[in-house]
């Protein structure tokens, strides 16, 4: 698809829709060139208005960043950077989606598959939704204090992708756009359907997964994860021992990991339980991937 006739829009703002740990670092790096907003929770949110947002890790830095529990208003020019956790999206868009303009931009930057869809289908208009990853890595330390582990963050093909990418690259955000994001999503779904169940079972960094005892586990997700992507039409370029050589590089706690140590719901639905899901679809087997989708929702069931 082309879309070189189409006027792109100036991004003058971004508000970060979703400001945990992941949002917070983009909105922190993107204020020093943009009017930005980070909307988060209470406790956050006044920390970051009292001291900053302080960030420690790979960048070590505080961060004087506009802060607020809700979006009062959507201006024109606005990038909403949508960083809630998957299963929270729709009814956060609910919510803001009277405040929307016309050349509003949504940057979906979530775990999983189908989020995007997910969100044009809620807003059911002509604004431009593009879809992003990140291989970036963060921790909520506590309210306004996060640690965070560079990576890189790729964005779909759409017309203000372009805009987006030289933004985020002037900003210290490594940034490309994709012309096949859909295979890049599902790249770093079978990581992620590796790393978040085992990690959030055992309550350990990712690194510490990969262990000799629970080596066919690992293997058997991915096996599970490429057929079903066959199935999809989706032809990805994954390979179980590079996976295994990742992980050992990642020193963080997982976002799943994270969740359940704070007892709140994961993504769960959205990672392995959408390769239960397509593997349904298309008369595949997911054993191992079913299992760690019962697993984990066990332990949601019983933690919250």
């Amino acid at each position: 698809m082309s879309y070189r006739k189409v006027k792109t829009v100036t991004i003058e703002r971004i508000i970060v829709l979703g400001a945990g740990a992941i949002g917070s670092i983009y909105g922190a790096l993107v204020s020093a060139k943009k009017d930005t907003t980070l909307v988060g929770r209470k406790a956050h949110v006044e920390a970051i208005r009292t001291r900053g947002l302080r960030v420690t890790g790979e960048i070590n830095q505080t961060f004087k960043v506009k802060a607020d529990t809700e979006i009062r208003d959507v201006p024109p020019s606005t990038l909403l950077l949508l960083t809630t956790k998957a299963q929270d999206s729709v009814h956060a868009l609910r919510q803001v989606k009277p405040l929307l303009k016309k050349d509003t931009v949504i940057l979906v930057l979530q775990n999983g598959l189908g989020n995007e869809e997910a969100v044009r289908e809620t807003l059911r208009s002509g604004i431009e939704v593009i879809r992003g990853l990140t291989t970036i890595a963060a921790e909520f330390l506590k309210p306004g204090e996060i640690k965070v582990w560079k990576g890189e963050t790729i964005l779909g093909k759409s017309r203000t992708s372009d805009e987006i990418c030289a933004l985020f690259n002037s900003c210290g955000l490594k940034t490309r756009v994709s012309e096949n994001i859909r295979a890049e999503a599902w790249n770093k779904l079978v990581l992620n359907c590796v790393v978040n169940p085992l990690t959030a079972l055992f309550r350990v960094p990712d690194c510490e997964i990969v262990s000799e005892p629970l080596r066919w586990v690992r293997h058997s997700i991915v096996q599970e994860c490429i057929k079903v992507a066959e199935a999809e039409g989706v032809n990805i370029n994954v390979d179980a021992d590079e996976i295994d050589r990742k992980i050992r590089r990642y020193t963080n706690l997982s976002s799943m990991c994270q969740d359940i140590i704070k007892k709140k719901k994961t993504e769960i639905d959205f990672l392995n339980g959408k390769i239960v899901e397509l593997g349904l679809k298309h008369g595949i087997l997911t054993p191992v991937n079913q299992t760690l989708t019962c697993l984990i929702k066990f332990l949601e069931e019983r933690l919250g």
